[in-house]
């Protein structure tokens, strides 16, 4: 909104200092300040109108040291995230960008689905929520309309790295005389002068990282590309689909998925950045994706609103998230490395989340093999875990959870620079 009227400002009366809005690195600061001052501003008066509505959150005795303390802490505090999120990218972001858009929705979406399921624990008295049907449900709806959008919209393409460019004939962009910022420059390869809609993804740890959907239909014959929808859109929900769920299990202890997700959210910004400039996507040989800096204002806001939220969130919580908080936050990292084109990244990125997921994974099969083989009471004795998921493993051993978090945030950001390092390792 800002950008638009700055814009005009500059364009029609020369307006003193308006032409700053058109860089991405101001708006992006100002995103994440203002998502910081709304998170822990109001983000206070959010968490009074949950205690006077008595929105307090629901503890089982499960054994855990502290756990029943936050019996009545107020829940649905992810309403303040998502507004951090919302306000700052409206007021400084591109509202006509494609990725704003889907990001935009995305939030909204999965925070609706989140905050369905918060309600009826809270106010319903229902302790199993919303019906887990109906949450895949919802996030097999977003990731359809992700999927379809990315695959067919005509504003969703790539700029092609062209090699040896002397002998292919191609008209190409050579960044040392066209783009700032010409040291970057390797000379064996430029970028295409025509965007190309391209199934094209990065993959780590390989020569040239990029992988083309479409090549796992190639037995198809001629005109297989054309049906690699049909491989992009289920992979683009199952992608949705886990790391929303994993962020929504690692929500079980103070300050944990929030921190995680705010170093998550950093290295998206620096994939982001790189994707989204040229120069340096050449510099790093990967694929050059316009329009996606602007991606950067609503990943800054991101970053905002989850470091604002541990104002309240950290040990011991004033407010925890609830579904309403965790099921945006894993579904927008979701979204936002599908669209830089780094999902094959998120395992490394997202390890924290993985490893969470994989421990409720992991419990419940071994039990059962157990149970089948021993019987339940050898079953119950001999866990592979003393609970799942991981972090309450470590919490009945005896460790506080704050160690365990501030631990899981140092895992966490080892395996951000090592996601942002694999663009060099191949």
């Amino acid at each position: 909104m800002f950008y638009y009227l700055f814009n005009f400002l500059d364009r029609r009366f020369d307006f003193p200092g308006a032409g700053v809005f058109q860089y991405i690195s101001f708006r992006a600061a100002m995103a994440l300040i203002f998502s910081l001052l709304i998170s822990m501003v109001f983000g206070k008066r959010i968490i009074d109108l949950l205690h006077r509505k008595q929105v307090g959150e629901t503890v089982r005795d499960l054994g855990l040291q502290g756990q029943l303390q936050k019996k009545g802490t107020p829940t649905m505090g992810g309403l303040i995230i998502i507004s951090a999120i919302l306000i700052p990218t409206i007021l400084f972001a591109k509202l006509h960008n494609v990725y704003i858009i889907l990001l935009l929705l995305s939030t909204v979406w999965l925070g609706a689905i989140g905050f369905i399921d918060d309600y009826i624990k809270v106010f319903k008295k229902n302790k199993a929520g919303l019906a887990g049907k109906f949450k895949v449900l919802g996030q097999i709806g977003i990731g359809l309309i992700v999927g379809t959008t990315l695959y067919f919209n005509d504003d969703v393409v790539v700029r092609e790295k062209i090699y040896n460019t002397k002998n292919t004939g191609v008209s190409v962009i050579d960044i040392s005389t066209s783009t700032p910022g010409a040291t970057l420059k390797q000379p064996s390869s430029s970028f295409a002068k025509q965007e190309t809609k391209s199934m094209k993804t990065t993959i780590p740890f390989v020569k040239n990282n990029e992988f083309d959907y479409s090549v796992l239909l190639s037995f198809l014959g001629d005109g297989y590309k054309k049906w690699a929808w049909l491989i992009f859109i289920p992979f683009v929900i199952l992608v949705i689909t886990a790391v929303s769920n994993g962020a929504n299990i690692t929500d079980g202890i103070d300050g944990l998925a929030t921190g995680t997700s705010a170093i998550i959210g950093v290295g998206l910004a620096v994939l982001a950045y790189v994707s989204g400039n040229m120069v340096y996507a050449d510099y790093l040989n990967i694929m050059y994706i316009p329009n996606t800096g602007e991606l950067v204002i609503f990943i800054a806001a991101f970053v905002g609103a989850c470091i604002g939220f541990l104002w309240y969130n950290s040990y011991p919580a004033q407010v925890f998230m609830g579904d309403t908080g965790s099921l945006a936050l894993g579904g927008i990292i979701a979204v936002f490395a599908i669209v830089i084109r780094k999902e094959w990244l998120i395992p490394i990125l997202c390890g924290v989340f993985l490893v969470e997921n994989l421990s409720v994974v992991l419990q419940v099969a071994y039990f059962k093999r157990m149970k089948k083989k021993f019987g339940i009471e050898h079953a119950r004795e001999h866990r592979l875990f003393k609970m799942a998921p991981l972090h309450h493993h470590y919490q009945k051993k005896g460790i506080h959870e704050a160690k365990i978090v501030a631990r899981f945030w140092i895992i966490g950001i080892m395996l951000a620079v090592l996601t942002i390092v694999t663009l060099k390792l191949r």
